[in-house]
């Protein structure tokens, strides 16, 4: 198990770029299974999760040229159908719930599918019956065979329908949305994911030579075709990364530019930073985030305490929220954090309290911050990773501190950021990465 060992309580300074959206990548690396015609995707992030979903592609037989890191040419004219029901794909999807975006291509091109118990984040209970309740509606016959741990689709014709999904989930949205586009007839989505990863994919698809209409909205119609080709695509900046950048500036009292940061698919995301307190100058597609000694966090207009929370774009993404939570550690004022999606995304906070921080965890969905205003610093300590972005928190927090710091299970920090203690070595950081 790999390790960082961080000495904290330097101020950083210089520019960083951000990588390849992950979220996106998992999705449009996925698409490529719906055409035997050659894809090209570039920007995309050298990180585990990515490069495990392109290995599981590999091993399907679709062919991939890699001239470098950021970019593929994959061509899905072989694919070995059967493998995805091998004991093999069944360890390595097991330690990636992405590989769940490979169904709807499947069942668009092959009409069958097999999909294992999901892995990913223990983060808490993450449902799949939004794809499975889709796909069925499509017309796709679905059994779980307890004996293999494997669930089974077979759709021997899609048909289109209307859809009117009982949440917004991007990945069950952007797999529906593959599945329909070769499907027979008119398929039609109602409360759809609208996030920018999700129009990225139809503007992929339409490209490809789907007829996709709504794009950017919560109804999106889909009229299926009979053969898509191929493309070229672009992944946009990775936002999670961008946030992880500002609130890591405000922390260490950086002065910081985010180079090339996609702002005009970030959102709310600048807004929510912005109410904590925190500076940023826009120079085109660059944030800068001067050095910044007290950041003051707003109230709302009757003087109670902001609350933060996570909700469906254009609302405020639940991967920023332990990145907004940290930030508030030493600010000037209190925070109320609502993790409403996932019911063990909070647990983390224990290791920051042990750090230093005040911090009161009222259930597994709420947290209270009172902020420290740089009157006491944090203490290093020794923590674990639990998920990719409690693992980044814990890692802005450790780069914060006075004294040193180990953080355990960084292979969860690398499963969404690439190189990130190298990137941050550039700033000034003193991280070094132990191999143990």
């Amino acid at each position: 198990m790999h390790s960082f060992e961080v000495n904290g309580g330097k101020k950083l300074k210089g520019e960083i770029v951000p990588q390849g959206a992950k979220n996106e990548a998992l999705q449009i690396i996925s698409a490529v299974l719906l055409t035997p015609e050659k894809i090209t995707v570039s920007n995309i992030p050298d990180i585990l999760d990515v490069n495990l979903l392109i290995e599981l592609l590999q091993e399907m037989n679709v062919k991939v040229e890699r001239p470098q890191r950021d970019t593929c040419t994959f061509c899905a004219d072989d694919v070995n159908i059967d493998y995805l029901h091998s004991e093999q794909f069944k360890i390595k999807s097991g330690r990636l719930r992405g590989a769940v975006m490979l169904t709807g291509p499947m069942l668009a091109r092959f009409r069958k599918a097999f999909i294992p118990k999901p892995g990913g984040d223990k983060i808490g209970r993450r449902r799949l019956d939004t794809h499975i309740t889709g796909f069925v509606k499509l017309g796709a016959n679905f059994i779980y065979h307890e004996e293999d741990r494997f669930y089974h689709l077979i759709a021997e014709n899609l048909k289109g329908t209307v859809l009117t999904l009982d949440e917004p989930s991007v990945t069950g949205t952007a797999n529906i949305v593959m599945a329909a586009s070769m499907a027979t007839g008119c398929t039609t989505i109602y409360n759809a994911a609208c996030e920018p990863y999700i129009q990225q994919l139809c503007k992929m698809l339409n490209r490809m030579g789907a007829k996709i209409t709504g794009i950017g909205s919560n109804v999106l119609v889909i009229d299926g075709v009979n053969y898509l080709g191929g493309t070229t695509h672009r992944m946009l900046p990775d936002m999670i990364e961008v946030g992880s950048f500002i609130g890591l500036a405000a922390m260490t009292q950086s002065d910081i530019v985010i180079k090339n940061a996609g702002i005009e698919h970030l959102g709310v995301i600048p807004d929510k930073f912005q109410q904590l307190g925190i500076k940023m100058n826009f120079n085109g597609d660059d944030i800068h985030i001067p050095e910044q000694k007290i950041y003051e966090i707003s109230r709302y207009f009757d003087s109670s305490v902001l609350t933060i929370y996570d909700h469906p774009w254009p609302g405020f993404t639940p991967d920023l929220l332990s990145i907004v939570l940290v930030t508030a550690i030493q600010a000037k004022g209190s925070l109320l954090i609502h993790q409403k999606m996932f019911e063990s995304r909070l647990f983390f906070v224990d290791k920051l309290i042990d750090m230093g921080a005040q911090i009161i965890l009222c259930d597994p969905h709420r947290a209270v911050v009172i902020g420290l205003e740089r009157e006491q610093k944090l203490r290093g300590i020794t923590m674990s990773s639990p998920d990719i972005r409690a693992g980044v928190a814990l890692l802005i927090a450790a780069l914060s501190a006075e004294g040193k710091s180990i953080i355990q299970n960084i292979e969860q920090i690398d499963r969404g950021y690439q190189f990130i203690d190298e990137r941050l070595r550039k700033l000034g950081a003193e991280i070094v990465r132990i191999n143990k």
